[in-house]
């Protein structure tokens, strides 16, 4: 069995008013020493924060929002090591989680991706893999012991290069949600395994990551771009007309809801709904590698 160092991993971290994320980060990775952040056109103080945090860390710098998936191909370019651990800024890894990592990559050579089990902030486990909805529908409790299954949470991803650079990484036509689980259904189209290491947490602070000037905007943000990836995603791999079937059902129940939002307002959750509404509304962008899968 081939020995997996450290220094056999670079981290990739994608930000976007990430900075108050940092000081979770530095801990574990003060001492990695292949360490990329992407960062998306922040407003905050990120650079300032890096170098304090991870100042050995190689920074790039996007001159607008390139989205979740076109950032982390941006580093994917860069990478030399065998391996590439895609980390979100709202994770706090700690020294016991990466040496967990560097045994599953022992252990699971051949596997395109590995991940942890994620933890939600109040310790309950966050069970954020299943089958791919293509072709199963998942059933049962977490996973007790390393499985392979067909899609996991983009949120941490360790990657095999060698096996990921022939299947391709981000489709860029995803801004924002569904880009990993469109890498996932390309992996397991392809044959390759994705496996979850249950024995390895990590705490996930969800929605954690963005802290902007303006909540209100980055929950219509998230809204948005969460109902335009769905079809995006709809489409590509089931096809135009199940896709417009799609958007009309999910309009509905979306306008539905809007009712006792409004009644019974909460800002952050409206906001959310309006942007999906908006979303729903307007054209998605078309693209992808896939032709439509057909059950």
């Amino acid at each position: 069995m081939t020995s997996v160092e450290a220094d056999d991993v670079t981290v990739v971290v994608v930000t976007y008013n990430s900075a108050h994320c940092l000081p979770g980060l530095s801990g574990a990775l003060a001492n990695v020493r292949h360490v990329i952040v992407v960062d998306n056109a922040s407003d905050d103080d990120l650079q300032v924060q890096l170098r304090l945090a991870l100042p050995h860390a190689r920074l790039i710098l996007n001159e607008r929002n390139l989205g979740f998936g076109a950032a982390n191909n941006r580093a994917l370019a860069q990478v030399s090591t065998p391996y590439a651990m895609l980390l979100n800024p709202d994770c706090l890894p700690t020294p016991e989680f990466l040496a967990g990592m560097l045994r599953a990559a022992e252990s699971f050579p051949d596997a395109a991706i590995i991940a942890p089990h994620l933890i939600r902030r109040d310790g309950s486990p966050e069970v954020s893999y299943r089958w791919p909805a293509t072709h199963w529908v998942s059933r049962g409790p977490k996973a007790e012991a390393p499985c392979c299954v067909g899609f996991v949470c983009g949120a941490v991803m360790l990657l095999n290069m060698d096996v990921m650079r022939r299947i391709g990484f981000f489709d860029e036509t995803f801004f924002l949600y569904y880009e990993d689980e469109d890498l996932c259904q390309r992996v397991f189209l392809a044959g390759q395994q994705i496996v979850v290491v249950p024995d390895v947490e990590i705490t996930h602070l969800s929605r954690g990551s963005v802290k902007g000037p303006n909540p209100l905007k980055s929950e219509f943000i998230r809204g948005y771009h969460h109902a335009q990836s769905k079809l995006v995603f709809e489409r590509k791999y089931f096809g135009a007309a199940l896709a417009a079937r799609l958007r009309l059902k999910t309009l509905l129940l979306a306008l539905l809801t809007l009712l006792p939002r409004l009644l019974l307002p909460q800002p952050r959750y409206l906001a959310r709904l309006t942007g999906r509404i908006v979303g729903l509304c307007r054209a998605y962008p078309l693209g992808g590698q896939a032709q439509p899968h057909r059950l």
